[in-house]
C-alpha cells in the first residue's frame, strides 16, 4: 500500500487556481459580517453566505463534505468550529460569532474564517480574546517560511495564547488546503513532540488559532458537527491560507482588490 504523502507541493498551474478561490473566499469574508444583524437566524447568515458565494463564480466547499449540511460554518459563542446554520437560532447583539467560509472555484479552494460580536464594539475579555486570536493568527503566518518546520508556526501561535492564559483548543488543528479542502499535513496550533515536515516553496497552509476565555476542553454536539466548549466560555477562531514561497509568506486570504 503506498504511504500518504507528508505534504503537498502545489504546481504554478495549481497555486494560479488556489489564488482565485482564496480571494474569493476573502471577499466573503470581509463582505459576511457587516451584513450581519441582530434578529437574524443562523439559517438567515447561511443563505447570505450561499448569494455572496454564488457572486464569486463559486460554490461552497464545505457543503456536503463528509455530509456537512451547510454552506459555511457559523459558531456563536460558546460554540467553537462547525455550528450549523439553524432556523431557531437567533443571534443577537453582543454575540460573538465565528464565520469559518470555504469557497471552490474551478478546482482551487479558499478556506478562511473571523470572529467578530454581533451589534456592538467587543469590549473586555472577550475584546482581549478576539485580538489574542488574531495575533496569534499572525504570528503562526510569519513562521510559513521555507525552511522552518509545522512546529515553528505551532509554537509562535501557542506562545501568544500562554501569554494570554487562554485555552487552547487540541482536538482540531491547521491543515494544507489547496485543490481539496484538507490535505497534508497538520498544522497544531500547540506544541507537541510532532515537528511536522519542513516547509518548501508551494505548500499552502491553513492556519487557524481557535482559542477559549476558559478551559481547552471541548465537546461536540448531538448533531456531531457543533463542537463546544466544555466550560460554556466563549470561543474565538481566525484563519487565513498561506503560500510558502522563497522568500516571505504570501497571505493567500488577504483581500488583493
Amino acid at each position: 500500500m503506498a504511504r500518504k504523502p507528508a505534504y503537498i507541493v502545489h504546481t504554478p498551474e495549481e497555486i494560479v487556481r488556489i489564488r482565485r478561490a482564496a480571494q474569493a473566499a476573502a471577499q466573503v469574508r470581509i463582505e459576511l459580517p457587516d451584513m450581519v444583524r441582530p434578529g437574524m437566524s443562523t439559517k438567515m447568515i447561511d443563505e447570505i453566505a450561499e448569494s455572496l458565494i454564488a457572486g464569486t463564480g463559486g460554490k461552497s466547499a464545505f457543503l456536503g463534505y463528509n455530509g456537512y449540511p451547510g454552506q459555511i460554518c457559523i459558531s456563536v459563542n460558546d460554540e467553537v468550529v462547525h455550528g450549523i446554520g439553524r432556523p431557531d437560532r437567533i443571534v443577537q447583539t453582543g454575540d460573538v460569532i465565528s464565520l469559518d467560509i470555504g469557497v471552490e472555484i474551478d478546482g482551487g479552494i479558499g478556506d478562511n474564517a473571523t470572529t467578530f460580536v454581533v451589534g456592538e464594539e467587543a469590549t473586555g475579555e472577550v475584546k482581549k480574546l478576539l485580538e489574542c486570536t488574531e495575533t496569534a493568527l499572525m504570528a503562526g503566518l510569519a513562521q510559513a517560511v521555507a525552511g522552518n518546520y509545522v512546529k515553528d508556526i505551532s509554537m509562535a501561535v501557542e506562545k501568544v495564547a500562554k501569554a494570554a492564559r487562554f485555552g487552547v483548543v487540541r482536538e482540531y488543528v491547521g491543515h494544507g488546503c489547496g485543490i481539496k479542502l484538507h490535505e497534508p499535513p497538520e498544522v497544531p496550533n500547540f506544541v507537541s513532540v510532532y515537528r511536522g515536515p519542513q516547509l518548501v516553496p508551494g505548500m499552502v497552509l491553513a492556519v487557524e488559532p481557535m482559542f477559549n476565555l476558559g478551559t481547552h476542553k471541548v465537546f461536540t454536539e448531538s448533531d456531531m458537527w457543533t463542537v463546544r466548549t466544555a466550560d460554556g466560555n466563549v470561543s474565538a477562531h481566525f484563519e487565513h491560507m498561506v503560500l510558502v514561497t522563497d522568500n516571505e509568506p504570501e497571505i493567500l486570504t488577504w483581500l488583493k482588490k
